[in-house]
This record gives C-alpha cells, structure tokens and sequence, in this order.
C-alpha cells in the first residue's frame, strides 16, 4: 500500500526530471504500480482509511511522485456533474485543448507539497486526452473542469514542473528557472 512516506516531495530532484515513455504493452509490474496509485487515491479520499493511514486527500498521483520517471498517473476525481473519473493513464497526451483558461478559485496544491502556495495557476478549460489505460487500452477523452485540472497537472508533473512554475508572480523556494532566451 502506498502511503504519504513513498511520496517524493518539493526539493527531490526526481520532480524535475521529463519521464519516459513506458513500451507497451505495459509489464505486470507497471500494471500493478497503476493500480496501487489509483487505490492510493481512492484511500486518500475516505475518510477512515485517511485518517489510520494519515493521508493527505489527492486527486492525482503521477509516476514521478514515487521516484518513477514513467509516464503515467493515477486520477481519481469528480466532475460538476459528480461523475467519477477514475482512471490509471499510461503514456498520456493532450491532442487538443480550448483557447480559454480556468483555474481553481483558491489555488492548487500537491500530495509532493507540504505547504500552501498562494496564486493562480491558469489551465485550459476544456482538453481532449489520448491515453493507455489499464481497462481499455487505448482511449480518448473529452474533459472539462476539475478533471482537465487534475489531467494538467499530472501531465506537468511527467514533464518536471511543479503547480507553481506556471504561478505568474510566484518566486517562492523550489522555482524552477526561466530558460534562457534564444539569439
């Protein structure tokens, strides 16, 4: 069972490594990772389960939190219709996304930060996700709120950047630098 004392945290350089493709199809092994990072999820969020295990509730759970520099993630989250979206992603990719943006009203946090950060993170409002998963092999999918949320910031954190790199005035500790211009 994974619990909050296998979560890499702010500061480990494994957060800022870009992860690997994983060849399919994916090995047993990688199959049962997704599995216990969506089951990880799914504890986080019940409230008994948390509270035995001291979990803090997450809504996604991405490879390189576990020291694996591996494309995939774990989310587990409602959307405003409270339809569940419960899913283990293998190798996943935004195809399309919406012009408009959207972010979370008071922010975003992550199971890999033990403090708040204050900003807003802007997102796109609506994405189109192409995906292995563990049920259905290859699928595509229309996401809009949270769920596109919680899909952007996983997908960040294949590519090593943290919530707060997309903070615009953010300059707080762990920042990852600008890269340098081009002449």
């Amino acid at each position: 069972m994974i619990t909050m004392d296998d979560i890499a945290r702010e500061g480990n350089p494994v957060l800022r490594e870009v992860s690997e493709q994983v060849k399919l199809p994916p090995t047993k092994e990688e199959k049962d990772l997704l599995q216990d990072m969506l089951q990880f999820l799914i504890n986080s969020q019940d409230p008994d389960i948390a509270e035995k295990y001291e979990l803090r509730p997450g809504s996604g759970l991405a490879a390189p939190q576990l020291g694996i520099t591996k494309r995939m993630f774990a989310m587990h989250v409602s959307d405003e219709k409270e339809r569940l979206h419960s899913y283990g992603f293998i190798n996943p990719r935004i195809i399309s996304h919406s012009v408009e943006e959207t972010n979370l009203e008071n922010g975003e946090g992550c199971l890999s930060v033990d403090r708040e950060v204050e900003g807003i993170v802007p997102r796109y409002a609506r994405l189109k996700l192409r995906a292995y998963t563990l049920e259905d092999g290859e699928v595509t999918l229309r996401l809009r709120g949270l769920p596109a949320i919680v899909v952007q910031h996983e997908i960040d954190h294949l590519n090593g950047v943290m919530f707060y790199d997309r903070i615009e005035d953010y300059t707080g500790p762990y920042k990852k630098p600008a890269p340098a211009p081009t002449i």
